[in-house]
């Protein structure tokens, strides 16, 4: 029963760990893919399916809304993420729903793997 207990725990340490660094690399590429994005005050056009804004070089930037996004909008402004250094390119989230989940699980696999590794040094311990 020990030995299973062990091969458990040294499995669970190795999964969890290697999910961390797997998980958080893929996290670092993504932050670094997505690039630099200013927050701005846009407004809504008149039709109600465009945003225009004026980024920090003083240029008028418009980006259509999607009905997800039109659906999120609230009256006639709000804080909206352009891209640095490309015209016409909005989101009303400073980052990509997947960063969050990708460090969610690779704080999720530091958290398996550390808790592995204690079980394994208080099985050490209760065997004397």
């Amino acid at each position: 029963m020990a030995n299973a207990l062990d091969a458990i725990l040294e499995i669970l340490t190795w999964v969890g760990f290697g999910a961390a660094v797997a998980f958080g690399v893929a996290a670092v590429v993504v932050w670094a893919a997505d690039g630099s994005w200013l927050p701005v005050e846009a407004y809504l056009d008149d039709d109600d399916r465009t945003v225009r804004w004026i980024d920090g070089d003083g240029e008028v930037n418009a980006a259509p809304l999607s009905p997800d996004d039109r659906a999120e909008w609230q009256g006639d402004r709000a804080q909206i993420w352009y891209r640095h250094g490309w015209h016409d390119r909005m989101r009303l989230a400073p980052r990509p729903p997947v960063l969050k989940l990708l460090w969610g699980l690779a704080i999720g696999g530091l958290a398996v793997g550390a808790v592995s590794t204690v079980g394994s040094i208080i099985a050490i311990f209760v065997r004397g």
